[in-house]
């Protein structure tokens, strides 16, 4: 059996703390991501100790929504009423609670899910936090396959956007769209701003740029489990 390194059993505490804002009744947005699957475990538990009876899930991709069809979950889509909660991790966080995410590519299904949500909760280690977002992953970008090489020609002129690759083929998201990793320079473009002509270059769909969504991040470190709100 392998042996539990420090970061996972800080995954695993951090995962504990989120599944314990699970209510009775809820509907539960559930993000993906090495984090997650500990979470998830450990909303099961509670599911199997009769602790969340009426629990409504909403999955941010089909690897979650397989794994949660696994325990028998009733799955749902972030369609009709508002979500009472969001759980999900990310790639980077920074001071003002703002995220980057997509290193799973499920950034379009992620936003949609965290806004429709009433509260997000962000469940990270230590090591996701940066001064400004951009300092240890890229910002992610789902682009429509047509036309995809004139629209990595217009990200260019905001970082170097490389096509992400797996087995040697371009990854494709659950919408069966591209995705784009660009390395930005931290701090060069307000992230508003920086956001916003992303969003209006043609073929891009969604960045994983989530600013001003986040209600509450929950960060395991050696020192235990730590909570920031958003003001």
């Amino acid at each position: 059996m392998p042996v539990e390194t420090t970061a996972d059993l800080q995954k695993r505490a951090v995962a504990r703390a989120a599944a314990q804002r699970v209510q009775p009744g809820m509907r539960l947005g559930l993000g993906s991501g090495s984090t997650m699957r500990h979470v998830t475990e450990a909303i099961a538990a509670r599911v199997r100790a009769g602790e969340l009876p009426g629990l409504e899930v909403v999955p941010t991709s089909l690897e979650v929504a397989a794994l949660a069809g696994r325990f028998g979950w009733k799955l749902s889509s972030p369609d009709g009423p508002a979500l009472d909660l969001d759980i999900d991790g990310a790639d980077e966080v920074d001071p003002e609670l703002n995220l980057s995410k997509g290193l799973g590519a499920a950034l379009f299904r992620e936003k949609v899910v965290a806004e429709a949500a009433e509260t997000f909760l962000v469940v990270v280690d230590q090591s996701k936090w940066v001064d400004r977002l951009g300092q240890r992953a890229p910002v992610s970008v789902e682009v429509v396959p047509f036309g995809y090489q004139a629209a990595l020609r217009r990200l260019a002129g905001y970082g170097r956007p490389q096509l992400r690759l797996q087995g040697g083929r371009p990854l494709r998201s659950d919408n069966g769209n591209l995705l784009v990793d660009l390395a930005i320079v931290p701090g060069e473009f307000p992230l508003a701003d920086l956001y916003r002509e992303l969003k209006l270059i043609t073929g891009v769909v969604e960045t994983g740029l989530f600013l001003g969504l986040a209600s509450e991040v929950l960060t395991a470190s050696a020192e235990g489990i730590h909570s920031r709100q958003r003001p």
